[in-house]
């Protein structure tokens, strides 16, 4: 009783302690291109996210991949620098600049002192704008991308999870592996990476953040001088349809040569704006969320039955899934399984005790304020805000949500979406079956 009372507690405290103060200043450019603006006067540094919709999503079925290489170039040489002197002119003022592709868009990341910002701005409009896409640059990050391919075929959870996608998103681009294959990625050239990026990469499909020893004012005239003359497209954004709610489920092993076997379990879930989510979010902590969750205590502490056990709820642009994943010995496996699907079953079976509630909204409202310990990371969740369209006020919100889940909300939710018997499996093992 004392441990949950001590847990609303720090509730309370928590959720009150919500500032008002607008996240971030935000505004659109002419062209298009969505500029937010946080000041952070502490330090004399300055971050910055780009990202534009521009993600393996977009891949044509025959070029899985093309979107990822495009991202991951777009640092190694422009219309006006090369890649060395890219490197050359960001290390010279202690600084990191990067770029990357994911399923739904490209990223790049830029760090520097707030006096270094004008080259910072200059780098960072180059490569979205104006890369150049060098010849040998492309051949070597395919080299990188078909080797790093490869090695991930020795990896259970990369097998599994790539498994699980194909079953949990049939017929969406979400189950296509964002980084391609050896096979596609082989076809992709220099003429492929210019027209995917001529396709797609445009103002009206870009945020920029910039968070740190900047005013917004400063910060808009800087990128009007750089992007003002960046111009849209006239035809319309690219349409990507959203994933299935729901899909029956399937099961698939894989035998590989392993002493350990992984299991994926999956399904659809909801996105944040839904209001379930807060609910949906406590129910699946509760039940593999950490080391006092129900899944870690039961089948990794008093079973000993796992090397690692949980759950979470994945989120994208276009769809969210629930995901439960256990690694196991393989004469463990089948044991394993049913434990966890018994705990599955036992969350909608009957309200969760006060401790467990308590300590779980704690961990969740208390865990978000880790996401704004520094420029960079507050950067990336204005960006992820922006991009999946909770607002800036939902980091407020969602602990005023938290807060206020009750222990029928959870079971609600659970009978929902954590019955074992909706979600789709696969195995990953090295054991052969009699």
């Amino acid at each position: 009783m004392r441990r949950a009372a001590a847990a609303l507690l720090l509730i309370a405290a928590l959720a009150a302690g919500a500032s008002a103060a607008p996240l971030a200043d935000r505004v659109v450019l002419p062209n298009g291109v969505v500029l937010l603006v946080s000041e952070r006067r502490a330090l004399p540094i300055v971050a910055v996210s780009v990202y534009v919709r521009a993600g393996s999503v977009l891949d044509p079925p025959d070029a899985g991949g093309l979107a990822n290489l495009t991202a991951s170039l777009l640092t190694r040489g422009t219309a006006h620098r090369s890649a060395a002197e890219i490197d050359r002119a960001i290390e010279s003022v202690g600084g990191s600049l990067a770029s990357g592709g994911g399923r739904d868009g490209a990223a790049l990341s830029l760090g520097v002192l707030s006096k270094d910002l004008p080259l910072g701005f200059d780098l960072l409009a180059e490569a979205v704008t104006q890369p150049s896409f060098p010849e040998d640059e492309l051949r070597r990050k395919v080299g990188e991308i078909q080797a790093a391919l490869r090695n991930a075929e020795s990896e259970p959870e990369t097998v599994a999870g790539r498994a699980l996608a194909e079953q949990i998103y049939p017929g969406h681009p979400y189950a296509r592996p964002a980084l391609g294959t050896p096979a596609s990625v082989a076809t992709l050239d220099r003429v492929k990476v210019s027209a995917f990026h001529r396709s797609y990469y445009r103002p009206d499909a870009t945020t920029v953040v910039v968070v740190g020893d900047v005013s917004a004012t400063e910060v808009r005239a800087r990128l009007l001088a750089r992007l003002g003359g960046w111009r849209a497209p006239a035809t319309p954004l690219p349409s990507v349809p959203s994933a299935p709610e729901s899909v029956p489920p399937a099961e698939r092993t894989v035998v590989r040569e392993l002493t350990q076997t992984t299991v994926f379990m999956g399904r659809p879930a909801i996105r944040q704006k839904d209001p379930d989510y807060p609910a949906l979010a406590v129910a699946t902590y509760i039940l593999g969320g950490g080391s006092t969750s129900r899944l870690y205590t039961r089948v990794r502490e008093e079973r000993g039955l796992a090397y690692g056990v949980g759950a979470s709820v994945g989120i994208a642009r276009h769809g969210s899934s629930l995901t439960v994943s256990l690694q196991t010995r393989n004469e463990s496996a089948e044991e394993a399984i049913r434990l966890v699907r018994e705990e599955m079953r036992g969350i909608g079976a009957a309200d969760v005790a006060p401790a467990e509630l308590a300590l779980a909204k704690a961990y969740l409202i208390g865990s978000y304020a880790l996401r704004t310990d520094t420029s960079s990371k507050v950067a990336v969740l204005i960006a992820s805000l922006e991009e999946l369209g909770l607002g800036l006020d939902y980091p407020e919100r969602y602990r005023e949500r938290i807060a206020a889940v009750t222990a029928a909300d959870v079971r609600r939710v659970a009978v929902r979406f954590l019955d074992p018997d909706t979600y789709s499996t696969v195995i990953v093992t090295g054991r052969r079956a009699p």
